[in-house]
């Protein structure tokens, strides 16, 4: 609870250095791309990829091939920040991406800082979650804890092409 209040507090204090929005269609983190093409993702996946991890990890859905999830463990050289990458790949473009991490309070700090220099000031909040919205594109900060230990999430989909996916998920009858 004592963490509580700086993490509370940080939007005013950052807000006469925030960035100003992106406009619609510019959403990207990290060199990554909302509704990117499969092999611009994948390049860019396999640069940054760490050394002694193996290679990006793709699997094709059961339901149908239009409908891939990759992984695979990344470090962005600009800030050596060291992060899961996970992204759905639909229909050959990149419809969300997720970057996790681990640590202790000050991650949540430092990525939240992170995302107000890229974004500006969130949309919207609510306890664990910050979200940045341009058109039908989204950010999504969400963090939890236990004990000292913090995970973060960073989200960041497209919804046009998200809403591709119901036409290949069938829904089960009741």
């Amino acid at each position: 609870m004592r963490f509580l209040a700086p993490v509370l507090l940080l939007p005013a204090l950052l807000r006469a250095q925030a960035a100003p929005p992106p406009t619609a269609g510019t959403l990207n983190y990290r060199g990554f791309a909302l509704a990117a093409p499969y092999a611009d993702f994948l390049a860019h996946a396999r640069a940054l990829a760490m050394p002694a991890t193996s290679a990006v990890v793709c699997n094709t859905s059961r339901r149908t091939a239009q409908l891939m999830e990759c992984g695979v463990p990344i470090r962005d050289p600009d800030d050596s920040a060291e992060l899961y990458l996970a992204a759905f790949v639909l229909e050959g473009r990149v419809a969300f991406l997720s970057f996790g991490d681990s640590g202790t309070t000050p991650i949540v700090v430092a990525a939240q800082q992170d995302l107000m220099s890229r974004f500006g000031s969130p949309d919207g909040s609510r306890a664990g979650m910050w979200e940045w919205r341009v058109a039908r594109e989204r950010v999504r900060l969400t963090w939890r804890g236990r004990g000292s230990t913090r995970w973060i999430y960073i989200a960041l989909w497209d919804e046009d092409v998200m809403d591709r996916i119901a036409g290949y998920a069938q829904r089960r009858a009741r």
